[in-house]
């Protein structure tokens, strides 16, 4: 370049721009030293009583609404102190942090005022943040106060987490005071939704007198409004003649209008949770024509309907690991992802398409000799993850166990206390009573979550292996693997007591089924060995091509009796995740088939099933 110059030196050289990043970098770090320092500070913000010194020119370049409150002549532009009206001084103090800095950090209990100081400051990029945040903490206990703050402020992104949060919970929201204070614009819109979670309308109709009884004299005039939206049709007449004869009605100004609104004859249809089928959950994995298959069967014993969702010859989701359903009827199942980390899937019941939750390392230790025992549980709204390893460090075997909580509205995940094992044995692990137990035939563990504490209890003996478990009310009933050896533990007396097991001398079951708890009642998936029978699809588990005969079971605890439900399941493999098998109420769709598909966001929501068929 030098010696082109030299040739022509009249030559023009056009100009050209650097870019110092170590400036632009550290710019807003030099703007955020003199604010610690209180330099050159010239106005005083005030908010909540709350003094906060700052530079206008920042305050300009980083909001609109300063810009114009300091450039456009107003009585704020020669004012030492200004006051502002309507914000809360916690909520500010981070807005100022982030003009400042850049970062802004989001928590639940002022997610709300955050948003609203970011909306009436115009910095969209805080707003952003809060939606996002607003939208991870939508829970049972937050949807309804959420749905209320985002109907106000248009956020439709949380619109769309919330809604379909109240319907599916909407008998347990409807009797909290945030449900109370819905304005009757709120109410009647979900109120009138298809897929309001009710298994019958008077659901609808009490949770509409809570509404109006809460704050009568206002209320009782919106009652004919209102009352379009409940489908008064599903109701049976004994039903119909007691809300006539309810003080609401009876009471009312347009008594007369509302009792024909009553009586009216219509139409409508019936709520989706109305269709809703109590199913145990099976999963299998296998392989066939050289492709990976995962499938999830949902059955009903009492009427041998099946709906089954399959995830053929895509390798994105691993074998189910091991399930669990909430008590909030949230069916959540583990994965492996890769290495060492797994991924939490919640099954999305009116989509019938599995999301990813979140995923994190399991902290399996060095030296493991065999896949570990996995086990989720739900207690008091937390999410529990147990892992259970066997060990082997220099010739000396062990047992060590890994586990964790859950923290939803947080995002915290927290490890908790272990119990100390005697034998080398994989335990049984299952919740019971807010508790949760782990045991072998000689220790029985239980584990206190409010205490993050283990204890100690009596094990069940007569049982050499135990194989399969599961809770019914406060008792554990458990079984070894060809369900001959049984018992059911008491958690209140934290004693034993054995049951009669297997008796058909004609077919034994082999370890593959499991216990399940579906209406009360005490049901088995039993396996039969069946060399006659190929299946086309080899288990990953099990690279026979032997196939087996699989039929549910059901207890009669009177007559200590296994009794055949006459159920006839898939041909496969379906085999056993975690002590028992998970029982959860299923929504039908509404369509036969979704199209397969992925969809590579950063939530990493993957859509991976579609209904197959649903059968007897």
């Amino acid at each position: 370049m030098a010696a082109a110059q030299q040739e022509n030196p009249d030559k023009p050289v056009r100009p050209r721009s650097y870019y110092d990043r170590v400036y632009s970098d550290g710019f807003l770090g030099i703007i955020g030293d003199l604010q610690k320092a209180r330099v050159l500070q010239d106005v005083v913000l005030e908010v909540g009583g709350r003094q906060f010194p700052c530079h206008r020119l920042v305050l300009s370049a980083a909001s609109p609404y300063f810009r114009a409150m300091f450039t456009s002549g107003m009585a704020e532009c020669h004012q030492k102190t200004v006051v502002l009206q309507g914000l809360d001084a916690a909520a500010f103090e981070k807005i100022l942090r982030y003009i400042y800095s850049g970062t802004v950090i989001v928590s639940q209990d002022k997610v709300q005022s955050l948003y609203q100081a970011a909306d009436l400051l115009q910095l969209d990029h805080v707003r952003g943040a809060c939606s996002k945040y607003m939208a991870l903490i939508v829970g049972r206990s937050t949807c309804v106060d959420l749905y209320k703050f985002a109907h106000v402020f248009s956020i439709e992104s949380v619109l769309k987490e919330c809604l379909p949060c109240i319907y599916r919970h909407f008998a347990k929201v409807a009797s909290s005071e945030e449900f109370f204070s819905l304005s009757v614009n709120q109410l009647t819109e979900i109120i009138s939704h298809d897929e309001l979670d009710v298994t019958e309308e008077t659901t609808v109709w009490e949770a509409v007198v809570r509404w109006v009884q809460h704050s009568r004299e206002d209320r009782l005039h919106h009652l004919p409004s209102i009352l379009p939206h409940i489908r008064f049709n599903l109701l049976t007449s004994d039903d119909k003649a007691a809300i006539l004869e309810h003080p609401l009605v009876r009471e009312n100004p347009e008594s007369f209008e509302v009792r024909n609104l009553v009586k009216r004859e219509a139409s409508n249809p019936k709520r989706r949770g109305m269709d809703a089928e109590e199913m145990v959950l099976l999963f299998r994995s296998a392989r066939r024509d050289d492709q990976d298959t995962r499938e999830m069967l949902c059955v009903n014993p009492r009427s041998g309907e099946y709906m089954k969702f399959t995830d053929e010859g895509l390798a994105i989701v691993p074998a189910v690991l091991t399930a669990t359903v909430t008590s909030d009827n949230d069916i959540y199942s583990l994965v492996k992802k890769h290495d060492d980390e797994v991924s939490l899937l919640r099954f999305n019941q009116p989509e019938h398409i599995w999301e990813e939750k979140l995923s994190f390392h399991r902290n399996t230790p060095k030296h493991c000799f065999d896949s570990p025992a996995e086990y989720l549980f739900e207690v008091d709204g937390h999410l529990y993850y147990l892992g259970v390893h066997l060990t082997s460090v220099s010739g000396k075997r062990g047992v060590s166990v890994v586990m964790r909580k859950h923290q939803w509205l947080t995002g915290r995940r927290q490890d908790c206390s272990k119990p100390r094992y005697d034998k080398l044995r994989v335990p049984l692990a299952v919740s019971c009573g807010g508790q949760i137990y782990l045991f072998t035939d000689t220790e029985m563990h239980r584990y206190d979550p409010s205490q993050d504490r283990w204890s100690r209890g009596t094990p069940p003996k007569t049982i050499p292996e135990p194989y399969t478990a599961v809770t019914m009310g406060t008792e554990i009933f458990c079984a070894d693997a060809t369900l001959s050896n049984m018992a059911v533990y008491d958690v209140e007396t934290d004693s034993w007591r054995e049951l009669p097991g297997w008796s058909d001398t004609d077919r034994n079951p082999i370890p593959r089924g499991g216990f399940f708890a579906l209406e009360g009642h005490l049901h088995a998936l039993v396996d039969f060995h069946n060399p006659r029978d190929n299946d086309d699809f080899v288990d990953d588990e099990d690279d026979s091509e032997v196939g087996g005969d699989q039929r549910i079971y059901v207890y009669d605890r009177l007559a200590g009796t296994w009794r055949d439900s006459q159920v006839t399941l898939p041909h496969g493999r379906w085999r056993k995740r975690g002590s028992g098998l998970p029982v959860a109420r299923i929504l039908p769709r509404q369509y036969d088939f979704t199209d397969c598909r992925t969809l590579f966001e950063p939530s990493s929501v993957a859509c991976h099933g579609f209904l197959v068929s649903k059968q007897k």
